[in-house]
């Protein structure tokens, strides 16, 4: 059952990003670029959680995006069924994804760090 979820999730995740990217064709998305980075399916597959990310955007802007996808979500779900071939299409809940702009901010943090690099002749004489 588990590998199932799996695929109904990579399926969705891929056919809801094609339809964010050629079928939704709304200003209010603004200037970044939306990106589904995940989709996660309730074990009845009647919910889902759709991931999203918005690139190049001010905070005002991804906030935006995400709005306008959850307004939209009755439209992406009848244009997913016609192109997903599952029983149940789950209700789509539409989440702003801020992983990568947590991996920036540790990266940043990682890059202040002053480490100081060890001498070669020292690990040789720990080995």
């Amino acid at each position: 059952m588990k590998i199932r979820i799996e695929r109904v999730n990579s399926e969705l995740q891929r056919q809801i990003a094609a339809v964010i990217s050629h079928d939704l064709k709304d200003p209010r998305l603004g200037s970044g670029i939306v990106s589904v980075t995940k989709v996660s399916t309730t074990p009845d597959l009647k919910f889902a959680k759709v991931y999203v990310s918005v690139y190049a955007a001010s905070e005002d802007e991804r906030a935006g995006a995400i709005e306008t996808l959850k307004r939209s979500r009755t439209f992406i779900r009848n244009r997913l069924k016609e192109l997903v071939e599952i029983r149940l299409l789950p209700e789509l809940n539409f989440v702003l994804d801020t992983s990568v702009d947590y991996g920036m901010h540790i990266d940043s943090i990682l890059k202040t760090i002053d480490i100081p690099a060890e001498d070669a002749g020292d690990t040789a004489k720990e080995k």
